[in-house]
């Protein structure tokens, strides 16, 4: 049981959280016996004759993530300082880029009083075909799969490809640029490719990246925060330097690569200078097929999902994923539904959708008996009619040779 009051979108009510604190100070007086165990797994107070306010304060404080009471204050005088900072909108200057992975921040920025540029970089690198082809035969490969992925029109969706990719040539032009990225496969990757794209830097050029906030209990994504966490966020940024770029083209490389071993390489080494992009490096390499059963972390864990329960809908599944599954969750709603389909519509399908006349999160879902053999390792997605899939610039079809991993992560050839 937690003590403290978590919040989505890292704003903690300070009072709230003091009268949490005298309730569980009465709680333990009254020697109440899950209060105490969470005492004695912080190692705080012993007795209840020796309990005390402060002692109840410092629970709660390490339940929301910090060392001590103080420490709790701290941060919330940081948040509220940033928030009111009389300098803060003359130092976000009009020629500042903010660049992101998505729209999902621009108004919130504007909110907090930022008063730069905003713009998005929304191709979904976690998905389909990334491959090796100079830029132009790259954005064609690209908008076709997201057009048809998403049942978008294919030149609108290869206009806004150009658009964005135009203004990574552009980036010169603006005194200042500062990207803003997570810790999940889909920031780091645009990450790489924008700083692998950059043709001409910036007079300075900056990143602000979390893979956690105080109080945020599941901390998902910088679009769940309210606009003060993003002034808070401010001050935080770095220089992007040298050492970053080379190691983001040289990763960019990796991945775009039909040979996925020196991604792999690169995602078991310490990346001090972009200190995030291994561990995403690494969750992304477990997309590629499973050496014993040929799925990726997502589709097993969403079959297990529906193993679990009678004819989860859609969206159930989506939810216990990213609440609870997903290790470092990376993916929206239409990504998840549009990474399922093959499973569903594939000639030996391993899902099956009940009641297609609702919108599909409200679908109930089943696995077919093949989906049970496979999710139990009994038999292999790539030797029955698997669809077509691509992992970074590895190719995936059923029936043919392809790169797998292992236990350990380790890539290698399969068939």
């Amino acid at each position: 049981m937690r003590y403290a009051t978590a919040c989505h979108d890292g704003r903690i009510n300070l009072e709230q959280q003091r009268k949490r604190a005298k309730e569980l100070l009465r709680q333990l007086k009254a020697a109440d016996p899950q209060a105490w165990q969470a005492m004695r797994t912080h190692s705080l107070a012993s007795t209840p004759a020796e309990v005390r306010l402060a002692d109840a304060q410092c629970l709660i404080a390490r339940e929301l993530g910090f060392a001590s009471w103080p420490k709790l204050k701290a941060h919330l005088d940081a948040v509220a300082f940033a928030a009111r900072q009389p300098n803060f909108r003359a130092d976000d200057e009009a020629a500042t880029l903010h660049l992101r992975c998505g729209n999902d921040i621009s108004h919130t920025l504007r909110l907090a009083g930022f008063q730069g540029e905003f713009h998005s970089f929304i191709d979904p690198l976690v998905m389909g075909p990334v491959p090796d082809l100079p830029l132009p035969e790259y954005l064609a490969v690209r908008s076709e799969f997201v057009a048809a992925t998403f049942a978008m029109n294919a030149s609108d969706v290869l206009a806004g490809s150009q658009r964005e990719y135009a203004l990574l040539e552009r980036l010169h032009e603006y005194s200042r640029v500062v990207l803003w990225c997570e810790a999940d496969a889909y920031d780091q990757l645009f990450l790489i490719r924008v700083l692998a794209g950059a043709q001409q830097l910036p007079e300075r050029f900056e990143l602000i990246e979390i893979d956690r906030v105080p109080g945020v209990e599941r901390f998902i994504g910088i679009g769940q925060l309210a606009p003060d966490l993003l002034a808070w966020l401010w001050p935080q940024r770095r220089v992007l330097g040298t050492a970053a770029i080379s190691l983001a083209r040289q990763a960019w490389s990796a991945y775009s690569s039909a040979d996925p071993r020196v991604w792999a390489e690169l995602a078991q080494a310490e990346t001090p200078a972009l200190p995030l992009l291994g561990p995403a490096l690494r969750r992304q390499l477990q997309e590629l097929p499973g050496i014993h059963d040929g799925l990726s972390l997502t589709e097993r864990l969403s079959l297990g999902l529906v193993a679990e329960r009678e004819q989860p809908t859609f969206g159930l599944v989506f939810a216990q994923l990213m609440s609870r599954a997903e290790p470092l969750p990376y993916l929206g709603d239409m990504m998840f539904h549009a990474l399922l389909r093959p499973l569903l519509d594939s000639a030996t399908p391993l899902l099956r959708e009940e009641h297609p006349e609702l919108p599909w999160p409200k679908r109930p879902l089943q696995l077919t008996e093949l989906g049970r053999e496979v999710l139990a390792g009994r038999r292999y997605w790539l030797d029955c009619d698997a669809p077509e899939r691509w992992v970074g610039g590895v190719r995936l079809r059923a029936g043919e040779p392809h790169w797998c991993i292992d236990d350990q992560m380790r890539p290698m050839l399969r068939g």
